[in-house]
């Protein structure tokens, strides 16, 4: 019995950690002209395809990225789609997209109905009150897109609050807010896991081209 405990506690506590980890936005009044500003943020409908710099770029970026989620996400379509949404909803909100991979690690393990001890649910482990709060009641939390669109709107909206300040904001978006454990595990594997430089460039993507179909590019990694 001892010695299956001995075995079982690691697991036990693993998951704790990752249950703390998810943490929780906390509630916070907002002002009438943000909230306004942040419903029109999640209410866009925009197609989610992004545009890449070149379609080189684009592809590389796909390619490189599907290999190294390959074990998350073992299908490659849902892999793909994944990624392209990963990719158009940081963009839009002026993020880096690796940073969001990195948030989505950290948060859920990619795992896309997780829900923390506090209620935040899926990928980017998005707390309810949002919805009620900027969204509309048909809005699912556990929808890839819609899921995304809340947590890359939420950050870039800490990042505004705090002016830029990366450390703070992360804070704020896993209800942390001035201790370290947190934008350090993100940073962490924004930086180790999923840092990434273009090697590869070639004409302009057009926002209908159809994903990473064709020939691939030297990479990286």
């Amino acid at each position: 019995m001892r010695a299956l405990l001995r075995l079982l506690c690691p697991c036990l506590l693993a998951g704790a950690m990752n249950l703390a980890l998810a943490g929780a936005q906390k509630y916070e009044p907002l002002a009438a002209s943000v909230q306004a500003a942040l419903h029109a943020a999640v209410a866009d409908q925009a197609a989610p395809e992004p545009i890449f710099p070149s379609l080189g770029e684009k592809i590389e970026w796909l390619t490189t990225m599907s290999a190294r989620l390959e074990k998350r996400i073992p299908d490659r379509r849902e892999r793909i789609e994944f990624l392209k949404t990963v990719y158009y909803e940081a963009q839009r909100a002026g993020l880096d997209p690796q940073l969001v991979l990195g948030i989505i690690q950290v948060e859920s393990g990619f795992r896309k109905y997780a829900i923390s001890s506090a209620g935040a649910r899926g990928y980017m482990q998005v707390m309810p009150f949002w919805v009620n709060l900027i969204g509309t009641p048909e809005h699912n939390l556990f929808h890839l897109r819609t899921n995304l669109r809340y947590g890359c709107t939420i950050l870039r909206h800490y990042l505004d609050i705090e002016k830029g300040d990366l450390y703070r904001a992360l804070g704020r978006y896993n209800g942390s807010l001035g201790k370290p454990e947190y934008p350090n595990l993100v940073r962490a594997a924004w930086q180790n896991k999923w840092a990434w430089t273009p090697l590869y460039a070639s004409s302009p993507v057009a926002s209908s081209d159809a994903g990473i179909s064709g020939s691939t590019p030297s990479r990286r990694n």
